[in-house]
């Protein structure tokens, strides 16, 4: 981060980095409870993590009254402007992993301990360890303004389609094969795809560290290998 000759310019940019990692833990930690209370039917933890989510609501309208107040009184310009720009573009993403793993937890509530078999689900909690490295690492990309890293983690989001179109055709399986699988196996694939598209707004956050640090755009294709041809609604 540039310092500037105003210390008061530093801190408010500071400010809003501090609110960057802490929608970053709070989204960490909504996710990994959404699914653990997936695997073990935990309606308490699940509808806890719900609740959490208003945490998010709550920085990402702070982050975007912070950015306006600073391009009103400061007029950032070059770095300052893109660390701004990409502030605001990441709280959003962030707020939207909130989202989905909000949305894992209603399933939850929604099977309501109705999982005949664990093993079904154990797909969707291997999805979601590979999801959270990838958070994990773009928010430490965040962190140290490390555009390679950003790179990497961008690369990365192959393997989540990879394995999101492994566990879908798994699951339809398992639905032709016995009627009485349909309920629960549907939902875990609302849920498989909820944890998919926190693996994409991972990425959305490594492109945009990657254009804060060097003012340039990613320009070639992100890898894909999600096949299922399914149409996201990223219900809330």
């Amino acid at each position: 981060m540039t310092e500037h000759t105003v210390s008061a310019y530093d801190e408010e940019l500071t400010a809003i980095a501090g609110r960057i990692a802490e929608m970053g833990g709070i989204a960490e930690d909504i996710v990994t409870n959404a699914v653990g209370a997936l695997i073990s039917q935990d309606l308490d933890r699940a509808q806890a993590t719900i609740l959490k989510d208003a945490r998010l609501d709550e920085l990402l309208v702070d982050i975007e009254m912070r950015n306006v107040n600073v391009i009103a009184r400061r007029q950032p310009m070059g770095q300052d402007l893109r660390e701004i720009m990409a502030a605001g573009r990441i709280a959003n993403d962030l707020e939207r992993v909130g989202d989905m793993a909000k949305n894992v937890a209603k399933r939850v509530i929604a099977i309501d301990s109705d999982l005949k078999s664990k093993k079904l689900a154990i797909g969707v909690e291997h999805m979601t360890e590979l999801a959270l490295a990838q958070l994990k690492d773009v928010l430490d990309a965040y962190t140290r303004r490390d555009a390679e890293e950003a790179r990497k983690v961008r690369d990365r989001d192959s393997e989540v389609d990879a394995i999101y179109t492994s566990l879908f055709r798994e699951l339809l399986t398992y639905m032709m094969e016995d009627p009485r699988n349909i309920t629960q196996c549907a939902h875990l694939l609302f849920c498989a795809k909820n944890i998919e598209r926190i693996g994409d707004h991972a990425t959305n956050i490594a492109e945009n560290v990657y254009y804060m640090v060097t003012g340039e755009r990613l320009t070639d294709e992100r890898p894909r290998m999600d096949e299922t041809g399914v149409v996201d609604s990223e219900e809330a």
